[in-house]
């Protein structure tokens, strides 16, 4: 059934918003449907106003399920190019993997359990966002949990607001060591009320 078919794989806000990837996925996502991989919102993003987002972090993460959506392109070149522009990434930030002989990907282990997903599957191939975590580099303190509250609780205006929408909208399979401990901190829970518009 799914023989030639490409995979996107999703896990932070391409599900509640594909934005201009909508014309190039069929159907709609298959949820907790794609490989687990290790991830963790360790990532200060400049498309999110400096909000924390999640990324692929086998250092500091723990794995989630992902989910599938398939590409409306037979190329795993194309399907590549379109995640890229909706994720405004470079392409080498692009992970993908296809039957055909295409592999790439920052994290090897990542690339193996995606071919492996594919194998069991019977997709040909995938494609998932693989931009790096960059906490240290842009707070100049190593990600913890608690420094990435503390570093939270720095934020104000639209980028406070950002970083608890895309928190509070990611996927509920996306428990996180810092969304488990965010469920239980009445300072996040008090932003619901006071961030509302």
């Amino acid at each position: 059934m799914m023989a030639g078919r490409i995979a996107i794989l999703g896990w932070g806000s391409l599900i509640w918003d594909l934005e201009i990837l909508t014309p190039h996925v069929r159907g709609d996502w298959h949820m907790s449907g794609g490989p687990a991989l290790p991830m963790e919102f360790s990532r200060v993003s400049p498309k999110r106003k400096q909000a924390l987002a999640v990324c692929l972090d086998p250092e500091v993460g723990v794995d989630c399920p992902t989910h599938a959506i398939a590409s409306v392109r037979g190329d795993i070149a194309r399907a590549r190019d379109d995640l890229a522009a909706r994720e405004r990434a470079p392409l080498h930030r692009i992970g993908a993997f296809h039957r055909d002989g295409v592999a790439a990907g920052r994290m090897p282990a990542v690339v193996a359990r995606v071919r492996a997903w594919c194998d069991s599957t019977g997709w040909a191939g995938a494609v998932w966002t693989d931009l790096e975590p960059n906490f240290l580099a842009e707070t100049g303190q190593p990600y913890t949990v608690v420094a990435g509250i503390a570093y939270l609780k720095t934020l104000t205006g639209e980028s406070l607001y950002e970083a608890y929408h895309y928190i509070q909208n990611a996927p509920a399979q996306t428990r996180t060591p810092l969304r488990t401990a965010l469920q239980d901190d009445p300072w996040w829970a008090g932003l619901g009320l006071t961030l509302r518009r």
